[in-house]
Formats: C-alpha cells, structure tokens, sequence
C-alpha cells in the first residue's frame, strides 16, 4: 500500500535543542572549545550604565564569525541563515521560539567596538593553536592581496586643486548642442520600460554632466592622484596583471609554515608598496611570536617585498630574509671589482673608486656614490672608452649593497629555491581560501577600520577551523600514549 505524509503543522510543547544537535556537529564542538567570556570585561566601558541592554557581546561576535565561516557576507542573509540552523541557533545561544537580533543591531555593534578588541580575540585564538602545538613560529611566509572595498568606480569624483579659483563668467562661444531627440515614430513604437529607462538616464546625466560615466571608455585615465571616491575614502584604485582596475584595500597576511595557521593580518592602502608595510608588519608578528616565546627565525615573502632597507632590518633583528632580489640588480658592476675592507672599486686599470657621499633617488632609496680621482682619469689610456665625455668615473651602488648582494646569492641556493616553494604551498593557498570561501571576496563595510575588523574575523575563522580540525588528532594522540604508558606498567 503506497504510503503518503500529512503535514498538519503541529505545536511542539516538548522540545529540548541540545537534544537534536549531535555532539560530532561543526558548532557544537566550536562553543565547546570557545571561551569568550572575557569579552564582556573587554567591551564594558563601550556602553552606559543605564538604557536598554543591547547586544551580548559574546552573541555578537558567534553571529560575526558564523558569517565568515558560512562565507556570507550580508548580515540580512546571516539572520535569515541562522533561524533555520538548529545547530547554529545552539551555537548562538538562542531558545527556537527566541528571536533573533536585528540586522541593523549588528551592524551599529560592528561599529561600535573598536579594532583592538577583534585583535584580542584573534590574540586568543592564535593562543590555542600555538597551545595544540600548530605553530612553531621559526619560519612565516608574508604576502599580500587585494580586496574589493565597499565602493564602486562609478562614485569616484574628480579631485579640487586646493586653491582653484572658481570661474565667475562663462566662456563666450558656441552653445552647447541640444541632446539628440528621438524620432517620433521610434518613441511610439518603443515599450513604456524602455521609454522609462531611457527617461532616467538622460536625467542622471544632466544632473550629473562630469560623473564617471560618461568617461568610464576612458577608465584607464583613473588616478589616485585625480580621483576619490566619496563613499569610501580610504579605498584605493588598483590594478593586478589580468584583471580589471577596482577600488580595493590590501590584505597583508603572514602564515606559519608548521599547519598553515594564520599568525597577522592587517590592511593597508592598496596603492602602496608591499615593500613599506613589511617593517610594521615584522615588528607586530614578533611581538605576537615573543609573548608565547617564540621566535623568528626564517622570513619568507615574493619580490614585492624586496627593499635594501627590509633586508638589512630583518639581519640585525636575527631573521634570514628569503626575498628574491628585483630583476633590474645586479651583485656585480662590469669591469669593477669591489674590496669591502677599504669600502671602494678598483677598475680595470687598477685605479681606484673609494665612496665619496651618500645621496637619495627620487623614491627616497639611499645610494652610495664612488668616485675615482680627477687625475686619475684624465691620465688613463683607457679613458676613451670609459668616460669620453665625462671628468672622472663614478659608480652609484645602493646603500645596502652588502645585504642586496647576500639576498641575490640566497635566493640562488638549493634552500633558496626550497623556500621559493614553501611560499607557494603555504600563503597562496590560505588567501585562496579567504578570499573564495571566508567572505573576503569582497569587504562590506567602509573604511579602513572597517576592513581590518573583516580581515581579521576572516583570519580568526580560519584558524578555527584549523584548530577544530587538528585538536582531535593530538587529543587522540595524548589517549594513546598515555594508553600505551599504562600497558607498560602492567
């Protein structure tokens, strides 16, 4: 006998939901391994004594991180997620018939607390992984991407000379010619939505007669120098090979080697250099290492990040750079052989060049100069071919040759190239992931704040997921050698 369900629609008076989610469930093993009690202590002085309570604390910070962990960025779309979740309402905190927090609750929430309480959070977090031993600290691979921010290019406005002065009359000529106006017979045949669009449209370009539209052909012209945008400030125009120009920020990440467990992020402005945010960078991750005793030893990043100044850093902190040297160096100069004790070159008629002064280039780089004597020259045989129309030889080095030099034969040693492709099998593969399947598509919030606090979740959600993954396996570990222990003693 063929069977068939009756949905009736019943109330249920007896339901208990730690009953239905099972104990191997994602989120249940999640709030048992989360403490976050200490938020409320962090988060006290944000709020007044007195008014209505608002928003847990501990809530708010679940509700954010099931975002990133789910890979929904909207905050409407996480409510609607998350009431029909049993596991995620038991995660969260909330009875079945209980309802949840507004959108907008959320949203004033994420901007009230300030980014110095998510790092705490993430403190904690990276806490735990170096407690179940996935992080060892001595070696970190650093890279950076880009972010969409929450801006479009369409917004951007062309920037005011701070002292323009406004014309008062118009130029006298010829006036503008009228838009073109359609054919009568074309306006009657055309549909009542095409007739509306094209009603909305002229009218957005008289209101707006220099917005970026009309001259998106020309978007290759778009400048940071030129053009803001209003809406997000702090976002910057950037470009990456293959892609399309977007208003983003930069997601600086470092990435211990041991599990692939996230050890900093921050964001930066995406029109600046890899290279100017390492010294800050190194200098947080160390003091992160050092409060759980350990140590830097091994720094790992692309070319982006090379700069005389990092390397010499990174070697009086104790830290091996393994950056490869930008293609335009050269350790050698032609036809010049250098001698470090007297800090001079000697050319191929044995004269020598010793360092005269230092100088900086147009970017603020340090070089060194080298000067060969005036008499020297002009009595040389060679001097010809060398400097025909010049009174003397002179050599222009950086001011950290030594270091460029130390890094450009690193970088071509068997560990050199082992350490090439530690980088690409740790940091790529963990800001695919952000970027894909933790929310970092695409920032929803403005401001640079704002997308530190996102890149920051995102991290914490990450590891989480890391510890989650790995903290079985050494419990199991620790079971079956204390196991074997107590055979022993049988």
């Amino acid at each position: 006998m063929q069977g068939k369900k009756q949905f009736t629609d019943q109330v249920v008076t007896h339901f208990r939901l730690s009953e239905w989610v099972t104990t191997h469930n994602f989120y249940r093993r999640l709030d048992a391994l989360l403490e976050l009690g200490f938020l409320y202590e962090a988060s006290q002085d944000l709020y007044s004594h007195t008014g209505q309570p608002s928003l847990a604390p501990v809530v708010f910070f679940k509700l954010v991180l099931v975002g990133y962990l789910e890979n929904i960025t909207s905050d409407r779309r996480l409510l609607e997620h998350c009431a029909m979740r049993l596991d995620l309402l038991y995660f969260l905190g909330y009875e079945l018939d209980e309802a949840l927090p507004w959108h907008s609750t959320v949203s004033r929430t994420r901007q009230l607390y300030p980014a110095a309480l998510f790092e705490q959070l993430f403190d904690r977090i990276f806490s735990l992984c170096v407690q179940q031993g996935l992080v060892a600290g001595n070696t970190q691979t650093v890279d950076s991407a880009p972010v969409k921010a929450n801006a479009s290019l369409d917004s951007l406005c062309e920037k005011q000379p701070v002292h323009a002065v406004q014309p008062i009359l118009t130029v006298v000529g010829s006036p503008p010619k009228p838009p073109a106006t359609p054919h009568p017979a074309s306006i009657r045949s055309a549909p009542a939505h095409q007739l509306r669009y094209e009603a909305t449209r002229q009218a957005k370009r008289q209101r707006e007669p220099a917005s970026l539209g009309a001259t998106r052909p020309h978007a290759r012209l778009l400048s940071n120098k030129t053009h803001y945008s209003p809406t997000g400030p702090e976002a910057r125009i950037s470009i990456k090979p293959g892609k399309v120009r977007a208003l983003n920020y930069l997601c600086s990440l470092a990435v211990d080697t041991t599990k692939g467990v996230i050890s900093h992020v921050q964001a930066d402005l995406a029109d600046s250099r890899d290279s100017l945010h390492l010294p800050g960078l190194v200098q947080r991750l160390q003091q992160r290492l050092q409060a759980h005793e350990l140590q830097l030893r091994d720094l790992v990043a692309d070319t982006g990040y090379s700069n005389g100044f990092n390397y010499a850093l990174l070697e009086h902190q104790g830290v091996t750079p393994w950056i490869p040297v930008f293609g335009q160096y050269k350790p050698e100069a032609a036809g010049f052989s250098y001698h470090a004790a007297a800090d001079e070159y000697r050319c191929g008629a044995d004269k020598p060049l010793p360092f005269r002064k230092y100088s900086t280039k147009a970017d603020g780089a340090w070089v060194k100069h080298y000067r060969a004597a005036y008499q020297d020259c002009q009595q040389c045989a060679h001097k010809g071919n060398c400097v025909p129309y010049a009174d003397y030889k002179q050599l222009v080095r950086s001011a950290f040759d030594a270091a460029y030099r130390r890094a450009w034969h690193r970088q071509r040693s068997r560990r050199g190239q082992y350490m090439h492709r530690v980088r690409q099998g740790t940091v790529e593969p963990v800001f695919g992931n952000l970027l894909h399947h933790y929310g970092l598509r695409r920032i929803n919030v403005r401001g640079r704040a704002g997308a530190h606090k996102s890149m920051l979740l995102a991290a914490i959600a990450y590891n989480l997921k890391k510890l989650l993954r790995y903290a079985p396996k050494q419990q199991l570990g620790v079971a079956l050698s204390a196991l074997a222990t107590a055979w022993t003693a049988l």
